[in-house]
């Protein structure tokens, strides 16, 4: 039984059926909160690299496993068409395009522009340095016009969409279930698991339960209490994206994007098949998923995509408004593999912002796991019962969140006197640094949780820094 129909829960699902497995997949058919459905489904490796992902083992095991999983797409789309009998293509782009404008901030934008140049060298994959301002489609507004780009041949998007759909039909067409409806918990003996319980009452048996359910992961681990509390628990990156229709019809070839920025991935715009454009995202740390849209963050989006993209995007007709939830572990790395201590239950989300790219290898993963095989090397130190793995030192977390702190300011166009700044950054150092202090002697959140936390830590008047400490007090 596979708990959770996104984009990694339909993957294994399908892996597992057509290696002969008996499997079951639950999920509401809506997918209101998955990631998944509001993707630009970017299948970009070399073009998420930032300068944290580069700085610790775990971050560079990260790294190798969208480098293998890229290069698993066009195998993978030849088995989805053939199991669900719809040959059309996913892909929908042709290379990426990473721009260095100059929006962003120097340690942030050209940080990550470096490290994604230096990186694509230290693999010998191909690129080439491009003008952005001979690019036919661009058209940015003066004042955030682009300096430099890297054109990457083989870093595609698919349509994500198509991609569900297929999933769906080659799970059925390859003798698995699909069952409509929300898990509300697990059925259990002792420390197994039998089954799952379903939001209507009905339970459906099972041997093995994989839970691939995004950021609510964790609430089906409430049978086990003593288990959950030492799984990283996770938040939700809500993000907002839309699909529209240009004025002129005209699309850009390749994915444009930025580099990943303060906090959240990098303004991008994807090209579809079907004529319609891509743009998003914005990236806000929820402790609860989202159903819809601030307005805010929409006209964040919008405004940059205009400024940023193309100025005569305010031509262009929206179609739809989208919104998705990523799944965060609280210590920023996925939770991939057994759950220690609980006969037959297994784990597999927490991926952020790679789950879409990384499916196919995932998928793999699992199912050879489940047939007795051992975890890939780069995926080892992720299984759910764990201790909090470090995305740097502490003074590097602290120092990384003052920078995207200041960072956010720089793309929300702020209008602040030069020696702003410099008055601001100690102070934010010196905030940030009290609350890791007091949080643990040595566990330290990743920076898109350090800026949620209050200064005052109050435990009892913020849910996520009570979760956080329990998390952290499981391991002391």
């Amino acid at each position: 039984m596979v708990v959770g129909n996104g984009v990694i829960g339909s993957s294994i699902a399908f892996e597992l059926s057509r290696r002969g497995v008996s499997v079951a997949r639950i999920g509401e058919p809506n997918r209101k909160y998955a990631a998944s459905m509001a993707s630009g489904a970017m299948l970009g490796c070399f073009g998420e690299v930032t300068t944290s992902l580069l700085a610790t083992d775990h971050g560079r095991a990260k790294l190798s496993i969208d480098y293998e999983a890229r290069g698993m797409w066009s195998d993978w789309g030849a088995a989805l068409a053939d199991a669900s009998g719809d040959e059309t293509g996913l892909i929908t782009s042709q290379g990426t395009v990473v721009l260095l404008n100059s929006t962003g901030s120097k340690a942030i934008d050209t940080g990550n522009f470096q490290a994604i140049e230096s990186t694509l060298k230290a693999y010998d994959e191909p690129y080439e340095r491009v003008d952005p301002q001979t690019d036919p489609w661009l058209e940015p507004n003066d004042l955030h016009r682009s300096l430099l780009g890297l054109y990457i041949p083989n870093e595609h998007s698919v349509d994500s969409s198509l991609l569900m759909a297929k999933l769906d039909a080659a799970l059925v067409n390859r003798s698995g279930t699909i069952v409509d409806g929300r898990a509300r918990g697990l059925v259990t003996e002792g420390y197994r698991t039998t089954g799952v319980l379903l939001e209507d009452g009905s339970v459906v048996g099972a041997d093995t339960v994989i839970i691939a359910a995004g950021s609510t992961s964790n609430d089906l681990l409430d049978a086990f209490e003593d288990i959950k509390q030492r799984v990283p628990f996770m938040v939700n990156g809500y993000g907002v994206s839309a699909l529209v229709e240009t004025g002129d019809g005209r699309l850009p070839e390749s994915v444009m994007r930025t580099p990943n920025r303060a906090f959240a991935c990098g303004l991008h715009c994807v090209p579809r098949s079907d004529g319609t454009l891509y743009l998003g995202a914005t990236n806000i740390i929820s402790r609860e998923p989202r159903q819809y849209a601030l307005l805010s963050d929409f006209k964040f989006l919008i405004e940059c995509a205009m400024d940023q993209l193309h100025t005569n995007l305010d031509d262009a007709s929206l179609l739809k408004v989208q919104v998705g939830n990523r799944p965060i572990p609280v210590d920023g790395f996925p939770l991939f593999g057994k759950v220690d201590g609980v006969a037959n239950l297994w784990m597999a989300t927490g991926t952020y912002r790679d789950g879409l790219h990384q499916s196919p290898l995932l998928a793999q993963q699992m199912a050879d796991m489940l047939g007795g095989k051992e975890a890939h090397s780069s995926l080892r130190d992720f299984v759910p019962v764990r201790p909090p793995l470090s995305s740097g030192t502490r003074e590097e977390i602290v120092e990384t969140t003052v920078t995207h702190t200041l960072g956010t300011g720089w793309e929300m166009k702020w209008n602040v006197s030069r020696e702003w700044p410099a008055i601001l950054a100690p102070n934010l150092r010196d905030t940030y640094r009290r609350i890791v202090d007091g949080l643990h002697p040595t566990f330290t959140p990743p920076p898109e949780l350090l800026v949620e936390l209050d200064d005052v830590l109050e435990e009892d008047a913020d849910p996520l820094l009570a979760t956080l400490l329990a998390y952290y007090k499981a391991w002391s």
